[in-house]
């Protein structure tokens, strides 16, 4: 291969770690979308039950945390230590 088509590939670290940014700024997008849902239902006689409506934001918001959480675990620097030097405050 020549060194031009090397360069077109690009590195699979590389490319897990866009996607991952991508996946990122997407997020809130989805947040939005999903506790926005509620307002759209209606019970049998045209309500929503608030403990319902409670429980399904607080589900949807425990799961937005933790793909976040492991969003943010892949998008870590690859130093593995500490971003503080040693011996500073």
């Amino acid at each position: 291969m020549t060194p031009e088509q090397e360069a077109i590939i690009a590195e699979r670290r590389s490319y897990r770690r866009r996607r991952m940014i991508d996946a990122a700024r997407l997020l809130p997008v989805f947040g939005v979308a999903f506790f926005s849902i509620p307002l759209l239902w209606s019970g049998a006689e045209g309500r929503t039950s608030t403990t319902s409506a409670m429980l399904y934001i607080f589900g949807i918001w425990a799961v937005l945390a933790a793909t976040s959480a492991a969003i943010s675990r892949h998008l870590r620097p690859e130093g593995g230590g500490s971003s503080r030097q040693a011996g500073g405050r």
